[in-house]
């Protein structure tokens, strides 16, 4: 008989097994793209600006579809969802595998306009997985669930798949290294098809509410709480100093300036996930500490610190120990956060939450791979990342500083020396700064504001 401790305990339960292992699947198919995609976009077009179009296009129609994303992981069943954006991204994946094997892909237009339908589909995916942890996983089992999900996520993204990525490119080519990660969605979805429908899954799937009603019933919740909204937006402007810097120029520097191969990227990658395992794994076994909000904000700035250190980066090992603290680090961080949501947030409404929390952190993710090969051509590939690394450090460290941030872990009630969540208690909402209205024409954007507290919106408090 197989024994689940620790970390591990989550996987005692059948439907977080194999909602673990789908997800583990086509997260390496996931990691085998970053680096097809990277290579085949220098191999046909060699500059920075064809990959920046191509992160313009994955990330712009993922913000587009994560508010409807999350409505409709609370009104419909979050598995269905995940089955639909599988299917979707499965069957362009085989699309781009059949034209770059064939050589029909020359264009980057027509690389530009599939991976566009990729996005939109994935972004229904990440909300839906949000909602659905806490409905298949005891709350006492959740702070280990985020861990194995900050575990499998570079295992897939930063070791397997960039490993399994450089062995096909070197030995096939791109095209095959596409049509793996196609077969990966498959995979995933057989196990959510294996997946039983949980009674807490059809019990919130009608509501008679229109979807508009209930995406601004979202968008109120979060304008509550300033944890919420400022978390949000300091992952806004962060992702806009450093993701577009990092995911164009990092390839580039591999690759141009320290001519290395397919396989060396992939090891810098690997060695960031292999930081954030370790980190992931750290955090399932010790907990999570009871300032947990300022340690959330710590170990982000840090991270982000780090990625200046791909900018002063002079050889490959370099470029793998900067990765190792920046997905280490965000990772560590990212646990804190994932468990603060499940727990803090009414579970009926957290598949809108968590569209909102991505849509909003995610906003500024195509004009920041817009603006990285334009910014690097005008002050350097170098000092690109060394700005992105210090003032994404300053602005994600600054906002643990706005009123209210860190009103959720100031509270008296906790039972000191033991990682453990207490039983809902009532916190007022923080007064805040007031950030913009939200008009019925255009985006949502999370505001601060005196409105009464939902029926259902209590609150827990986590402790060690």
């Amino acid at each position: 008989m197989i024994t689940f401790a620790g970390p591990l305990t989550p996987l005692r339960h059948r439907q977080f097994r194999l909602l673990w292992t789908g997800l583990s699947a086509s997260l390496i198919g996931d990691g085998m793209l970053l680096v097809a995609l990277a290579w085949q976009v220098y191999d046909l077009f060699g500059v920075p600006a064809a990959m920046s179009a191509v992160g313009v296009a994955l990330s712009l129609p993922q913000v587009v579809t994560l508010l409807l994303g999350g409505v409709i992981s609370d009104r419909f069943d979050p598995r269905r969802v995940m089955l639909a954006s599988d299917l979707l991204r499965g069957t362009v994946m085989a699309v781009v595998a059949v034209l770059t094997l064939t050589g029909a892909l020359t264009s980057l237009w027509m690389l530009l306009a599939l991976i566009v339908v990729y996005g939109a589909g994935a972004g229904f995916f990440g909300p839906a997985f949000d909602a659905l942890v806490p409905r298949i996983v005891p709350a006492d089992d959740l702070v280990a669930a985020n861990s194995l999900d900050q575990f499998v996520r570079p295992a897939g993204l930063q070791i397997f798949g960039p490993m399994l990525a450089g062995a096909v490119i070197a030995v096939g080519g791109a095209g095959w290294a596409f049509a793996v990660d196609g077969l990966t969605f498959a995979v995933s979805v057989a196990c959510l098809l294996a997946m039983r429908r949980s009674l807490s899954e059809v019990s919130e799937e009608s509501g008679g509410e229109s979807l508009w009603a209930e995406m601004r019933e979202g968008i109120a919740y979060v304008r509550r709480h300033v944890w919420l909204w400022g978390t949000f937006l300091s992952a806004t402007f962060t992702y806009l100093l450093f993701v577009g810097p990092t995911e164009v120029l990092l390839p580039y520097v591999v690759k141009t300036e320290l001519g290395g191969s397919a396989t060396a990227l992939s090891l810098v990658l690997t060695s960031g996930g292999l930081g954030a395992i370790a980190a992931a794994l750290t955090v399932g076994w010790i907990g999570i500490p009871r300032k947990f909000i300022s340690y959330m904000y710590g170990t982000w700035a840090v991270a982000t610190l780090a990625v200046a250190g791909y900018g002063a980066a002079t050889a490959t090992w370099q470029l793998a120990l900067a990765c190792v603290v920046v997905n280490g680090l965000e990772a560590a961080g990212t646990v804190a956060w994932a468990t603060t949501k499940q727990r803090l947030v009414p579970t009926r409404m957290l598949g809108r939450v968590s569209s909102v929390d991505w849509f909003v952190s995610t906003a500024l993710l195509p004009l920041s791979y817009a603006l990285a090969a334009p910014i690097a051509g005008w002050i350097g590939v170098r000092a690109t990342l060394l700005g992105a690394g210090l003032l994404g450090a300053v602005v994600t460290f600054g906002f643990l500083f706005l009123p209210g941030m860190r009103g959720p872990e100031q509270t008296p009630a906790y039972r000191p020396r033991h990682a453990r969540w207490l039983p809902p208690v009532e916190l007022t909402a923080a007064p805040g700064l007031l950030v913009a209205a939200v008009e019925p024409t255009a985006a949502p954007v999370p505001i601060v504001a005196q409105a009464p507290r939902h029926a259902d919106d209590r609150e827990e408090v986590l402790v060690a």
